[in-house]
């Protein structure tokens, strides 16, 4: 059938993301850290990827489409989060929910020799394998952090991950969007407050548009405070 739909163009694309975290369809994902209209069916053609679109990449055309799948687009989105890494037993070894430490991790410590003592509390760690519901989130923090930004400081553990449990994610790289799955994780769990890290380059804003919408849906008064990181691992905002 001839419909309108979205159209975009990949040279004007920047890769910040912003279109993927306003599709609520998940029709845009980012494929080699571009924006990809990834099915004509999940594309409802109203267009709020439009407005997000720094670069105007984005641009309704008039051509050969599946219709809108509204049914498959739910499916989709029920698919994504009973997909989560399972608590206990089952699934992926790589991806099955373990406590590492305790919930208060232990800080870089000085008397190891054998080299600084990793704060990481839980597995797994990157957003899309976290399992919307697990005993480790009672009552913990939560660190939601850019791949790169604990590359970019040799004291991100003892900093940033201490006594958190930590998420990470590249909206640049990554298919699809965090907002859904963090609005179900802080929903569903006794989770403090949230901690964002992440770095000053634009497509690190699709991370933090994640998180805050999270917040703003998921129905609490959650603290939430945003660390923005220089290329250089200086403290550019907090």
């Amino acid at each position: 059938m001839i419909r309108t739909i979205i159209e975009i163009d990949r040279d004007k694309c920047n890769g910040c993301g912003a279109c993927a975290h306003a599709c609520h369809e998940g029709a845009i994902g980012m494929v080699d850290g571009k924006a990809v209209l990834l099915r004509d069916d999940y594309c409802d053609g109203l267009g709020d990827c439009l407005p997000a679109c720094p670069t105007g990449a984005i641009r309704f055309v008039q051509r050969e489409a599946a219709a809108y799948d509204a049914a498959a687009v739910l499916a989709k989105k029920a698919a994504a989060l009973k997909g989560s890494a399972p608590v206990q037993g089952g699934g992926c070894p790589g991806s099955r929910s373990q406590i590492l430490h305790p919930a208060q991790a232990p800080a870089i410590s000085t008397e190891d020799t054998s080299g600084p003592v990793s704060a990481l509390s839980q597995w797994p760690v990157q957003l899309k394998l976290l399992p919307v519901e697990a005993p480790f989130y009672d009552g913990a923090s939560l660190l939601v952090a850019a791949d790169c930004s604990a590359f970019s400081r040799a004291d991100f553990h003892a900093r940033f991950m201490a006594g958190r449990i930590t998420a990470i994610g590249c909206p640049k790289l990554d298919e699809g969007d965090y907002t859904e799955k963090l609005t179900e994780i802080l929903r569903r769990n006794a989770i403090r407050d949230v901690l964002v890290v992440r770095m000053e380059v634009p497509c690190c804003g699709g991370i933090e548009r994640a998180v805050r919408t999270a917040v703003a849906q998921c129905g609490k008064d959650l603290p939430l405070q945003v660390v923005t990181l220089g290329r250089d691992g200086h403290i550019l905002e907090a």
